[in-house]
């Protein structure tokens, strides 16, 4: 992925953890399935019955990085930036003005607007501060996970060893930004007060419907990112549909070693998730991605 040389966001803040404070509940339990759960770990139901917070924290605004940290937040940067554009751009499309989200890299544990998270929470977007939360340890998890061969890891090509896995992490930062749109959209409120008139198993499915927009989303933005851009490069769609296939509901309750209940799915199944990135991807359109309409 092509990413150097590009505009990074203003809207990216550090903290070293334990920053902001907390003025909502906090977020409900989750299960974790390794590595595959941290890619995408919080149920977005919980996270939309809370307040609002102000999250601390200093700016990091190298754009000659000197360590793979500073790396990582000059990445996170560009692709934040590269959201702002993309959604910019649609929403202007559309007759409505796109708010750039806020995002904080943090280190160990946070304090947010959806309540106190630690690095195995995984990626997140707390609606009650339209920020997405990241810890820093997502990167090596991610470089570990997808997109990294042995070869690469040997390799004495550190260009290579850099760029591996990178597009399943963006796909990952857009995904969360995927969720920002759906609050500014509101259909993120309208899932949430369906959620709390039906019964458990209803609102998990309302949460799969929404998780598998939020996945058409990101396709969204990669398709016209490319098209404003051209920052794919070969393997990079594949890295982004082996990430999404390896974090279905159904992938992670059997590596975990649990039975494969449907009704319990909140992102929905590895087939379903693939299916609905490459639909936005394909089309460029926000259109093709109504889950709500469509159905599982």
């Amino acid at each position: 992925m092509k990413w150097q040389g590009r505009r990074g966001s203003s809207n990216v803040r550090t903290s070293s953890g334990g920053g902001g404070k907390i003025m909502g509940g906090g977020i409900g339990g989750i299960i974790i399935a390794g590595i595959l759960w941290l890619v995408f770990g919080v149920n977005p139901m919980t996270a939309l019955q809370t307040g609002q917070v102000v999250a601390g924290g200093g700016s990091n605004n190298s754009t000659q990085p000197a360590t793979r940290d500073d790396r990582d937040t000059q990445f996170v940067k560009v692709v934040l930036a590269d959201t702002e554009e993309v959604w910019g751009q649609v929403f202007k499309e559309g007759g409505q003005t796109y708010k750039d989200p806020s995002l904080v890299l943090f280190k160990g544990q946070i304090n947010s607007a959806c309540g106190s998270a630690t690095s195995a929470t995984g990626p997140f977007y707390c609606p009650g501060d339209q920020t997405v939360y990241l810890d820093t340890s997502f990167f090596v998890e991610m470089r570990q996970n997808f997109g990294i061969s042995g070869d690469q890891q040997q390799s004495g090509d550190e260009e290579n060893r850099d760029k591996a896995g990178d597009f399943a992490q963006a796909y990952v930062i857009s995904h969360e930004v995927g969720h920002h749109v759906q609050t500014l959209l509101g259909i993120s409120q309208q899932v949430s007060e369906a959620s709390r008139q039906v019964t458990r198993a209803q609102a998990n499915k309302l949460s799969v419907l929404q998780e598998l927009q939020a996945d058409c989303f990101a396709g969204v933005w990669a398709n016209r990112n490319q098209q404003r851009v051209q920052f794919l490069e070969a393997g990079d769609v594949e890295e982004a549909i082996n990430a999404a296939g390896q974090i279905g509901d159904d992938r992670l309750a059997r590596a975990s070693g649990g039975a494969v209940v449907p009704d319990n799915f909140t992102h929905g199944t590895s087939q379903q998730r693939v299916q609905w990135f490459t639909r936005g991807l394909e089309s460029g359109n926000i259109q093709s991605c109504d889950t709500f309409s469509g159905g599982l």
